[in-house]
């Protein structure tokens, strides 16, 4: 079955495969706060570019995941390519 939109909780526990310090179940609001603060570094970033790539089936370029600095604008990016498709 295809995956029709990223969710927050998906997002969340991709992040916590991918090494962030936020757990997956954790309620806190952390759309807005940057990758580098969840405890991710670049190379982390660009592994969660990979995994969506994988689970979701839509090209996200390693560069557009250096200009994605936090979880909404990845879920939005995301999104706006499974929208499309």
């Amino acid at each position: 079955m295809k995956k029709t939109e990223l969710r927050l909780d998906e997002l969340k526990q991709i992040m916590c495969e991918c090494g962030a310090d936020t757990p997956a179940g954790r309620d806190a609001d952390i759309l807005d706060v940057s990758f580098k603060d969840l405890g991710l570094d670049s190379l982390a970033v660009l592994e969660i570019g990979a995994r969506v790539e994988r689970d979701y089936g839509v090209e996200v370029p390693d560069d557009a995941m250096e200009r994605l600095v936090t979880p909404r604008q990845t879920i939005d990016f995301v999104n706006r390519r499974l929208s499309a498709a």
